[in-house]
């Protein structure tokens, strides 16, 4: 069966979703998609808008047959960690032939020229591109200056749009892990990553949110299997509230500034001023906003901050990047999804987790003879039990139930 595998975060499923999966499995010929799924905290570092478990449910009523879970330490993180957490997640699978990504570029050829350039010259690139980080300029901005230096012909446009950065970096991380799976691109449809303009029945994620909390109608850019289901969480109380999300972070932050050290990313004095942020901020978006500057992306600071929530440690952040994933957490399956995982049964490369009340187990079974990686994979799998909780503090409605959520909910089918 042949299998075609996307990246996403379906945050939360709509219909570009929607027809990037329909024409993902036309344009690779495949009979089945798995989905490597971010978790509760998401590559741009805010939380999710729903539960992992609400946006599965949306996927597998859409039509996705497997759902993956990308284990936090990749999916909020920047974009050439967050490609090869996902890529690497597909390859250990051990049964995905292709990977269709959405792209502003629709093709696949002049991403790929520029990931390569990125393997050939990476020693070169990085070196110039960490001169202009000590300038002052963003990490994105550099990279692309060092590229248009190194290459005129490059087009700005393709280096700089948010689809083909990740693209790009997709294909970097399949040529790095000489991976057996071919890439394929379909072009964006409708409102670009960022905007919040509506054309027909799409939109972004990002225009949904926001039409969401202006209390607009969202349904007609929803397929017709996601409406209920997201309207039902909705109404639950089963969504971000970023009130909640600011007066967690304050909490942390009016600490003494001593607390921070240690946390990955904080660092060149970016703890003060954290911590001087907090003091005069009153809402999560004024807090983000106050700590950006021209060095630090509004992007790079919405991760820091997820990473103080969550209170990642620097050294052991950096061990899990080396690493890779440890494990393949499933989420949801379909008859068909169950059928693929009964094929990679004897083809995966890393353990399968279902079940987190017996993930120690079956890490140190599947780690037997390296106990170090089976020390690391639980103490990566933590980090996710760990947004799951905090997560479940930040929602409009916390749930009258158990916080440790991971150990009480099932795969879902469909």
């Amino acid at each position: 069966m042949r299998t075609v595998g996307l990246i996403t975060e379906y945050n939360p499923f709509h219909n570009g979703h929607l027809h990037h999966l329909q024409e993902s499995l036309r344009r690779t010929g495949a009979e089945a998609s798995i989905a490597v799924m971010s978790g509760h905290f998401l590559q741009r570092g805010e939380p999710a808008l729903v539960d992992k478990w609400v946006r599965t449910e949306m996927a597998l009523a859409a039509g996705v047959d497997l759902i993956l879970e990308l284990p936090f330490p990749f999916a909020c993180n920047s974009a050439p960690h967050f490609a090869m957490g996902a890529v690497r997640t597909l390859n250990a699978l051990g049964v995905v032939d292709t990977l269709c990504f959405g792209s502003e570029s629709g093709e696949v050829a002049p991403l790929q020229e520029i990931a390569q350039l990125l393997v050939d010259r990476a020693d070169v690139i990085e070196e110039g591109t960490r001169k202009r980080l000590r300038h002052g300029v963003n990490y994105p901005q550099a990279r692309a200056a060092v590229l248009s230096e190194l290459y005129p012909d490059l087009s700005l446009e393709t280096m700089s749009s948010p689809n083909n950065i990740l693209g790009i970096e997709y294909l970097r991380a399949l040529q790095t892990t000489s991976s057996p799976i071919k890439a394929f691109t379909i072009p964006r449809l409708g409102a670009g990553y960022h905007s919040t303009d509506v054309t027909g029945h799409i939109a972004s994620a990002t225009g949904i949110r926001k039409r969401l909390s202006e209390g607009s109608k969202i349904d007609h850019l929803l397929p017709a299997g996601c409406q209920k289901i997201l309207r039902e969480a909705l109404a639950e109380g089963r969504s971000l509230d970023y009130d909640r999300l600011f007066l967690s972070l304050q909490t942390l932050l009016l600490q003494e500034v001593e607390t921070l050290r240690g946390i990955y990313q904080v660092k060149d004095g970016l703890g003060q001023r954290l911590v001087n942020a907090a003091m005069t901020s009153t809402s999560y978006a004024e807090l983000a906003d106050t700590i950006k500057s021209r060095h630090w992306t509004l992007t790079r600071i919405q991760r820091i901050l997820s990473y103080v929530l969550l209170q990642i440690n620097n050294d052991e952040m950096r061990k899990f990047l080396q690493q890779g994933p440890l494990y393949l957490r499933l989420l949801g399956a379909t008859e068909k999804g169950r059928g693929m995982l009964a094929r990679a049964r004897t083809k995966r490369t890393l353990p399968m987790i279902s079940d987190p009340a017996r993930a120690k187990a079956t890490l140190r079974r599947f780690y037997s003879n390296r106990p170090e990686s089976s020390r690391l994979a639980e103490r990566m799998l933590n980090c996710d039990l760990r947004a799951t909780r905090l997560y479940g503090l930040l929602q409009a409605s916390p749930q009258r139930v158990h916080f440790n959520q991971d150990f009480f909910q099932a795969v879902l089918q469909a």
